[in-house]
């Protein structure tokens, strides 16, 4: 579902899926490569929305992920996911840095060693 989609969604149904709140209410950082796992199972009397969620992030799986699966906006994803963090029925990871590259001059210091072998 495109952004477009989401547009033409009934705003009804993201109201009532959000509780009218939006992602400025939801202060937990969240951006789209945020990592998210599950910490508990689906319980009968939760929200549709954060059953699915508890679901599908058996495996870390990135906001944009869980937004694509769940055909949400990520702004509503991200409200879901606060509610959810709030009661620690997930964990938030970040997302794992690129690798830090090692200075230029211990590399051809390196080279050099070798080299002279």
């Amino acid at each position: 579902m495109s952004n477009q989609d989401w547009a033409d969604a009934n705003p009804e149904r993201l109201y009532v899926i959000s509780g009218g709140r939006d992602r400025k209410s939801a202060t937990a950082g969240f951006d789209l490569v945020t990592l998210v796992v599950a910490r508990a199972r689906p319980e009968p009397t939760m929200q549709p929305e954060h059953a699915a969620i508890l679901r599908i992030c058996s495996s870390p799986l990135s906001v944009a992920e869980i937004s694509a699966h769940l055909r949400l906006p990520n702004s509503l994803v991200t409200v879901l996911l606060a509610d959810l963090l709030a009661e620690r029925r997930i964990e938030v990871r970040a997302p794992v840095p690129p690798a830090a590259l090692p200075d230029l001059s211990l590399l051809e210091a390196v080279i050099h060693g070798l080299q002279r072998l």
